[in-house]
């Protein structure tokens, strides 16, 4: 089901906001599960299922990636959108990067290769 022109309005209003602030990321509403697929791999077998998934308790209908410099701070732009909305429950979690993993795990040069790769990313998304 689509959103009302009133709250994609109010929805473009606060990610306006928020991508000028240098908050979000990326962000996108997700099509329903009917039009996805999940990719399972189990003992090297792999599964490819159709949606809908209905023996799932929980759905994700959309995402953001927030660049935040505390979880608190993260809360209070989640606690803005679900405002907007006018109900829901969303998830925050923390997303690794390279500083969470000691520098004696790493592979010699890996810190610069991944800085390329999400380099790169940036520019695949600009296009």
């Amino acid at each position: 089901m689509l959103p009302s022109p009133e709250l994609m309005e109010k929805m473009g209003v606060l990610v306006e906001e928020m991508v000028n602030a240098g908050v979000i990321i990326a962000t996108d509403g997700l099509k329903p599960s009917s039009e996805g697929k999940r990719v399972k791999l189990e003992n090297g077998k792999l599964a490819v299922i159709d949606g809908p998934f209905t023996e799932s308790k929980e759905l994700i209908a959309s995402y953001a990636v927030i660049e935040c410099p505390t979880i608190e701070d993260a809360v209070r732009h989640t606690a803005r959108f679900l405002e907007v909305l006018g109900k829901g429950e969303c998830e925050i979690r923390p997303i690794f990067g390279l500083d969470d993993f000691p520098e004696d795990i790493l592979p010699e040069g890996e810190p610069a290769k991944e800085e390329a790769l999400r380099a790169q990313m940036l520019r695949n998304a600009a296009q």
